[in-house]
């Protein structure tokens, strides 16, 4: 991956606050666009309730809202997979498998 950061020895379990990710800057522009646009979506949403819209359009301004924050995490969780996951394993810390499964039981809730 390209644009990675030096990482420091922050993966005991004493000092997990301070894992950063690596993402490069195109993705984090990527990343942020996507946010921007979502935000909008939101703000767009609140004004169709205060609006008194239809119910059944703002549902489906919901549904593609959802779909773009799921975008977003499967972007992130390419990443991590790519990146986070495959250093933290050759390093010899399985423990990131067990994070890797309550983090996709967190995407799976939705």
């Amino acid at each position: 991956m390209e644009d990675i950061v030096n990482k420091d020895a922050c993966h005991t379990e004493e000092t997990t606050s301070c894992r950063k990710s690596h993402h490069p800057e195109r993705v984090k522009k990527d990343l942020t666009t996507r946010l921007n646009r979502i935000e909008g979506q939101i703000r767009g949403i609140k004004g169709m309730i205060e609006k008194d819209v239809y119910c059944d359009d703002i549902i489906t301004q919901l549904s593609a809202t959802q779909s773009a924050l799921n975008s977003v995490a499967k972007i992130l969780l390419e990443g991590h997979l790519k990146g986070c996951v495959v250093d933290r394993l050759s390093e010899g810390d399985e423990a990131v498998l067990d994070e890797l499964v309550v983090t996709i039981q967190k995407l799976m809730k939705k």
